[in-house]
């Protein structure tokens, strides 16, 4: 009994000082100017997927880099640009985890870039000013500063995390550290236009993407820039509302008065919908959401400033859907995205239109089902005495009926969320909190929807998200760019996950 006790202890000694033997500080900061020069490499191949040519060299670059480290590379036939599946078998009786990344970037206007040319990797610190100025890339040969940023289209988007993750592979390899779980790593190569490629592969690959858990590496994590674990995000379904007037469009003084404007039946439906707080009033939208004293816990434990929050959107109060941006986040969510009438034009006419069209997008949650929540959508207008149709009403229907909707839609993809006390949650937050020495920011559900959720249920693997890059990246904006500390802490979040025992 003693010398089981005894080799119980050892073995726990020998699983504890992996970590605090290795500095993994010093060893980033050791290697960090060779890092940098990697992901200024890699953003400077352009990697629009609309020139496959180009995509191909980022595949290239990655399957290069990571079959180095010992990894099995094969390249999946999809609907149109191959997908990248690295795999590496460690130990045949460790579970599987299954990364995700996306090699593409958003399309570019370089007119609106502070740089001559978004894919030329540009360094950038602050002045006394807050203004940025452009350093010299020898500067990376004397001491780095955390603050400066990589200004460059995917420089945090996605290519920042496909190179964290590699070097902290190669520091456990330095380190003669075996990672915990074996590896599959798969690399979209059109995210940002809705991941057809990969969504197209699921059914035939589904075998060889097969995981027991799977990490999804993309996004900003908490603006604090302490380690971050989102559990899920928020799905989308989408609908138009039309309303009509006169068959054509008619003068407004001639017809002002006389013909209805359907402008105002347009805006009658919308105001309809929410309260002065931002409520949804239709019937039912937020039934069945509910958060344990624990859930609510962890949502007011998130370090949001509200005050920060607000001064940098403008406004001097939120919606009063949930008590704060955590709690809001929980609740499905409508918004009118755009409205406009049968004129279009630079300048005003006076005229009187003959339809005025509002699309809606409907965030959905785990509770929350996209058809259903359009059905209660509809049956909302529908209680307003609207006759609703999926097409433009007939002649006959016009002069029949005085309220008349045209409502189209599409279901979308509902949300995805894993438990917070998921093994998988479990293990990843023990870890991150062993190697900063603070217990990771767990965010319950992100508010934006990544195309591969439908993936995720398909595979019916537990989920999270690991964001690493700097809040402030300009994701998807002009001047994107990525913080060399986060660049720094990103590397060692993935050294944690690699050594956790999924």
């Amino acid at each position: 009994m003693k010398f089981k006790f005894l080799l119980f202890v050892l073995v726990f000694i020998i699983n504890f000082s992996v970590n605090s033997q290795t500095n993994w500080d010093e060893l980033i900061d050791e290697h960090l100017k060779e890092i940098i020069k990697e992901h200024k490499d890699f953003v400077s191949i352009p990697n629009l997927p609309e020139n496959k040519n180009r995509m191909l060299k980022n595949i290239n670059w990655v399957a290069d880099n990571y079959k180095t480290l010992g990894f099995k590379v094969s390249l999946l036939e999809s609907s149109s640009l191959p997908l990248l599946l690295l795999e590496k078998e460690y130990n045949p009786e460790f579970s599987t985890v299954l990364f995700y990344f996306h090699i593409d970037g958003q399309p570019v206007d370089a007119n609106n870039w502070d740089q001559k040319d978004p894919f030329i990797p540009v360094l950038k610190s602050r002045d006394e000013k807050g203004n940025w100025k452009t350093l010299n890339w020898d500067a990376i040969n004397q001491r780095i500063d955390n603050e400066w940023r990589i200004f460059a289209r995917a420089a945090a988007d996605d290519k920042g995390p496909i190179v964290m993750l590699l070097n902290a592979l190669k520091f456990l390899n330095t380190e003669g550290i075996t990672p915990k779980f074996n590896i599959k790593i798969v690399f979209d190569p059109e995210e940002e236009y809705g991941s057809n490629a990969f969504l197209s592969t699921i059914e035939t690959y589904k075998e060889r993407y097969a995981a027991d858990a799977m990490i999804i590496m993309d996004g900003p994590a908490h603006e604090s820039n302490k380690p971050t674990l989102t559990f899920g995000c928020r799905g989308i379904a989408t609908c138009t509302i039309t309303t009509y007037g006169a068959k054509l469009s008619q003068h407004s003084g001639h017809y002002g008065n006389y013909v209805p404007n359907p402008v105002f039946s347009l805006s009658s439906i919308l105001s309809s919908m929410k309260d002065e707080t931002g409520k949804v009033l239709i019937k039912d939208f937020y039934s069945g959401i509910y958060f344990s004293s624990e859930e609510q816990q962890i949502l007011n434990n998130v370090p949001d400033d509200t005050k920060v929050l607000n001064n940098r959107l403008g406004i001097k109060q939120p919606e009063k859907v949930g008590n704060n941006y955590q709690e809001a986040l929980q609740y499905p969510s409508l918004n009118v995205r755009q409205i406009e009438t049968s004129w279009k034009g630079n300048k005003p006419k006076t005229v009187i239109p003959e339809i005025a069209m509002a699309n809606i997008d409907v965030r959905l949650v785990a509770e929350t089902d996209g058809k259903v929540q359009l059905d209660k959508v509809k049956s909302h207008i529908e209680n307003l005495g609207y006759t609703v149709l999926d097409r433009d009403p007939t002649d006959e229907e016009r002069l029949k009926y005085s309220k008349i909707v045209k409502f189209t839609r599409s279901n979308g993809v509902n949300a995805f969320r894993t438990n917070l006390n998921s093994k998988l949650g479990t293990t990843l937050r023990e870890n991150l909190t062993e190697i900063f020495g603070e217990v990771p920011i767990s965010i319950r559900t992100m508010g934006g929807t990544v195309p591969i959720i439908s993936a995720v249920k398909t595979l019916d693997v537990p989920a999270i998200i690991v964001p690493t890059v700097n809040m402030d990246n300009n994701q998807h904006s002009p001047n994107e760019n990525i913080r060399i500390g986060n660049i720094r802490e990103g590397i060692k979040t993935c050294i944690a996950i690699l050594q956790s025992k999924i």
